[in-house]
């Protein structure tokens, strides 16, 4: 785990998948293959494919307090509170503040424009966390201001290391740390190439459970 901002710190779980403690608040971005079973404060799906939306892992960290912010195909196969979002969308849930923002490929259809998936902008009293989903380098990506930003590297399903660095350069958050390595494509060769051309800070995490 580690602190990216006042009252807020972070672990990587894996793949796409966070824990993020706000305050007294837990936080999980597409849970996948998780260890640990706690009630988190909220829940976020930026996709239906099955290493991001994963119901069994949902179940593990969903309690009766448990919000869940998720695309419309997601929501469908969840259960709970749910607030349902598509890209531009934003709401508020426990003083967190949360922008979805598009999250699709550029010549390829494994993340079409045009099923809505999304990813994610969360307003951390202050402290700005982008998750971009599986995407490409993309047009919106350019407009995000973000002092964290949290990016696919793996190549093949979404942005190469090389795409997601160059971009990062543009919309230049302050802390970028690799993700979608590691597991279905990808290695931590691709993290190493992310931080050779990425001109801010780079975070290489090892997964936590």
């Amino acid at each position: 785990m580690i602190r990216v901002g006042e009252n807020v710190a972070l672990s990587w779980l894996g793949h796409a998948s966070f824990r993020i403690e706000f305050g007294d608040k837990v936080i999980y971005i597409d849970p996948w293959k998780i260890k640990r079973k706690e009630e988190a404060s909220l829940v976020l799906i930026t996709h239906s494919h099955f290493d991001h939306l994963s119901v069994d892992d949902v179940k593990r960290v969903q309690g009766s307090g448990t919000v869940i912010v998720a695309t419309r195909d997601s929501a469908s196969k969840l259960k709970g509170d749910i607030r349902i979002v598509k890209p531009g969308d934003s709401v508020t849930v426990n003083d967190i503040g949360i922008e979805a923002v598009p999250a699709y490929n550029i010549g390829k259809s494994y993340h079409p424009k045009s099923n809505g998936w999304v990813g994610f902008i969360l307003d951390l009293g202050g402290t700005r966390i982008y998750h971009a989903g599986d995407t490409d380098a993309i047009p919106e990506m350019k407009k995000i201001k973000a002092d964290v930003a949290l990016l696919p590297v793996g190549g093949t399903y979404t942005m190469t290391a090389q795409e997601a660095a160059e971009i990062a350069n543009e919309f230049k958050p302050k802390t970028a740390i690799p993700m979608h390595w590691g597991t279905i494509v990808g290695s931590r060769e691709d993290a190493e190439r992310f931080k050779d051309i990425f001109e801010g800070e780079t975070l290489i995490l090892e997964p936590e459970g």
